[in-house]
Order: C-alpha cells, then structure tokens, then sequence
C-alpha cells in the first residue's frame, strides 16, 4: 500500500516534519511518500496562498498516479485543492482538517481547533461546517504563530498548551484539534498536559486512507468528482488542461471504475 503525503507549500523541511509523524502511525505494509509542491508559496496563510497552492499540489498528484500511488493526503490544514484532487485521483484523497475534525467528533461532544494566526481561523469554520455537525466545532483560537516560525520557536509546546487549555475552558470542548501541519510533532506533549485527546490531521489522515484502501473503498466517480471535462486550457496553465490529447504532468492518471 502506498500513500503520498503532499505538502502543498514548497518548504522541505515541513515535508520531513510531515513525513515522520505520518510514517510513525502508518503500520507494516504501508509506504509513504512525504513530497513537497514543486510550486507555489513557502507556506499557506491566506486565501491567496491557498488559490495559488492547488497547482502544485494537483501535479504532485498527477505524478503520483502516474507511479502507482494508492491514495493520497493532502498535508494543510485548508485541504487546498480537495475537491480538484478528488477528480484526478483512482485512490482516496483525504485533507488533514477533514480527517483531524472527524476523529475529534468521534472522541467528545465537542472540539476547538488551535491554529496559528488569526486571519485562518475564518477558514478553518467553514470547513467545520462542511465536515461536522452544528455545535461539533466550539471554537477556533489563534496562537500568532507564523507557520513558518513554528520550528525555530523554543517555547512552541508552551504556547500552545496554553491557547488549547484556555480554548478547553471557555468552549466547554473534550478534544483539542492541531491546525496546522507543521504543529504535527505537539500531540503527545500537548495531550499529556492537558489530559484530553489531541488530534494530529496528519496523523489521521494517512490511517483514515490506509482504512478506506483495506475496505477496496475510493471516491465515486458517478458525478460530481468524474474526471474533470476535456478542453484547452492557456497560458501559465496550458500544461494542465485535461482529456485524450493532453500533453500534461496532470493529465496522466485515469480513475478505475
């Protein structure tokens, strides 16, 4: 069983920090592939870096089809590109907010999420409202943390213990959500302090992948996520347009049916 882990930023040392968390819970048998995007932001804190990340993260799946991966993870916890992702892939493809809210909702009556800077808070709601149920989601706290700072913070673990210890109190929430692949490395830390579940997307979301492939299960091609129309595309985007004459990185990889 192969899974591929995308990191839709470009910063490799990310990708290793994904790679070993995912690699940790994966199991005898699976073979992960942390990649990094070959394009696009160093990391993803807006709604621009978003827009601008899927196509990277959408020829890091092309290549994978193209390999022979089995199912893939998509390593932010904006699940950039899921949908598009969904339409190119034979295999499932899963986003870490997607997995993480999930599991929390299975654990507790309630969850916060705990991300890093205030301006992502609004998108992490909107996926709460996509993936759960009203209520399941009580609240998202920011720590002021830019991704990218993450690693070089000594008292990273400290900060956020503590939002998640005030998001706990004020949100009456029993789990703890991580928003952001680069906090992967905090779950046990954080979980021991606080003595609630806390839950690593990406953690989740490569045993959540390795669950849907023992089952024989992928995403249904029967409408919304068909392969994508056939027609040119130009520009910039030229190499991505789809169909039998496509001559892409994106193109290559076919749904089985």
């Amino acid at each position: 069983m192969r899974i591929r882990v995308v990191n839709p930023n470009t910063t490799a040392a990310m990708t290793a920090l994904i790679g070993a968390s995912a690699r940790a819970v994966a199991g005898p048998g699976v073979l992960v592939e942390a990649v990094t995007s070959a394009m696009g932001p160093a990391s993803i804190e807006s709604h621009y870096d978003e827009a601008l990340s899927v196509p990277g993260l959408l020829a890091a799946v092309a290549e994978g089809e193209a390999e022979g991966a089995d199912g893939y993870v998509i390593a932010c916890f904006g699940d950039p590109g899921l949908d598009a992702a969904r339409e190119l892939a034979r295999g499932p493809v899963v986003g870490i907010a997607e997995a993480a809210m999930h599991a929390a909702a299975l654990l507790g009556r309630g969850f916060s999420v705990v991300t890093t800077l205030d301006r992502t808070r609004g998108r992490a709601w909107d996926l709460a409202a996509r993936y759960v149920a009203p209520g399941a989601c009580r609240g998202v706290h920011a720590c002021a943390i830019p991704v990218l700072s993450l690693d070089a913070d000594p008292h990273l673990a400290d900060r956020v213990t503590a939002v998640a210890r005030l998001a706990l109190d004020q949100d009456g929430s029993d789990v703890i959500v991580l928003g952001c692949a680069g906090m992967t490395a905090l779950c046990d830390t954080v979980s021991s302090r606080l003595g609630v579940p806390v839950i690593d997307g990406v953690a989740a979301g490569v045993l959540l992948v390795r669950s849907l492939l023992t089952l024989r299960l992928s995403t249904s091609a029967h409408g919304e996520y068909a392969r994508p129309p056939a027609k040119d595309y130009t520009g910039a985007l030229a190499g991505f347009a789809q169909g039998e004459s496509a001559k892409s990185p994106v193109s290559r990889g076919s749904r089985a049916m």
